[in-house]
C-alpha cells in the first residue's frame, strides 16, 4: 500500500483521485464503456493508499461517472438517451420513442393545487385557480433518467387530471383535452446540484450535477397550459442538435 505524501494540500485526498479520473474521461484519454484503472493501479500512479482511491472512485460512482461489475471491473458510464435541439418540439416521451429508447414513466405525485401568484402568472389564470400539479420519473433499463414536475391549466385542458400519465405522454393529453394542438414552447437550461431529494429520485448523489430545464408550452393559439422542470442527471443525458452555416 503506498504512503500518503507528506506534501499534500488540505483538500481532501480523495478529491485528487475524482480530479484526475474525471479529467482523463473528459479529455476522452479513457472512453466510454472502457475500464478504467484497477484500483491497485490507481494507488500507484498517484501515490495514494488504496483507501483513499476506493472511497475516490466511490464518489464517481455516485454521481454516475462510473459503473462497477463485479469481477470486471469499473468502467465509463454511456449516457443512456440523448435531447435533440431542433426547431421540431418534441416531448421527451416522444423523444425517445424516435430513438428507439424502451423507457417506463413513474407518477410520484398527481394532485390538485390552487395556483400561487408566480404559477397563475406563467399558466395566465387566475391566483388561486386549481391547477394540476404532477411529478415523474423516466427510467430506462432501470435506470432513472429524468425527473419532471409541471404544472398543468386545467382551464385550458378539462379532464386532464383523469389521465393516466403512466400510461400516455402529457403532451397527448394536453392535446386530447384541449381539442387543440402543441404550439410551441420556451426553454431555459441551468446548471444545478441535485439535492438530496432529487439525488434520490434520480439515484445520483446529492452533490451530482444536472441539468435542470425550464420549459413553458403552449397551445398554438398560444395559450399557456404547462409550465414546469426537467431535471436531467449531467452523466446520462447528452443534448444534442445541428447547426448548418
Amino acid at each position: 500500500m503506498s504512503e500518503e505524501p507528506q506534501h499534500t494540500s488540505d483538500r481532501k485526498l480523495h478529491a485528487q483521485v475524482t480530479d484526475f479520473v474525471r479529467e482523463k474521461i473528459y479529455a476522452r484519454e479513457w472512453g466510454v464503456n472502457e475500464p478504467i484503472p484497477s484500483e491497485h493501479e490507481l494507488s500507484e500512479m498517484l501515490g495514494l493508499s488504496r483507501g483513499t482511491v476506493k472511497r475516490g472512485v466511490r464518489t464517481l460512482v455516485d454521481e454516475g461517472l462510473l459503473e462497477q461489475h463485479r469481477g470486471r471491473g469499473t468502467f465509463v458510464t454511456q449516457p443512456v438517451m440523448a435531447r435533440p435541439t431542433s426547431g421540431h418540439l418534441l416531448s421527451f416521451a416522444e423523444s425517445m420513442g424516435e430513438q428507439g429508447i424502451e423507457h417506463k414513466t413513474r407518477v410520484i405525485t398527481q394532485e390538485l393545487r390552487a395556483a400561487s401568484g408566480h404559477c397563475a402568472e406563467r399558466l395566465d389564470i387566475a391566483p388561486g385557480s386549481t391547477y394540476l400539479y404532477l411529478e415523474r420519473v423516466r427510467s430506462v433499463e432501470g435506470e432513472p433518467v429524468m425527473y419532471i414536475e409541471s404544472h398543468l391549466n386545467l382551464d385550458a385542458c378539462p379532464g386532464l387530471e383523469q389521465a393516466d400519465f403512466e400510461q400516455e405522454s402529457v403532451f397527448r393529453v394536453i392535446e386530447r383535452t384541449s381539442g387543440r394542438g402543441i404550439g410551441g414552447s420556451e426553454v431555459a437550461y441551468s446548471a444545478r446540484v441535485a439535492g438530496r431529494r432529487r439525488g434520490g429520485l434520480l439515484s445520483c448523489d446529492e452533490h451530482a450535477p444536472v441539468l435542470q430545464m425550464e420549459q413553458l408550452v403552449h397551445l398554438d393559439d398560444c395559450t399557456p397550459v404547462e409550465w414546469g422542470s426537467v431535471w436531467l442527471p449531467a452523466n446520462r443525458c447528452v443534448i444534442k442538435g445541428e447547426a448548418i452555416r
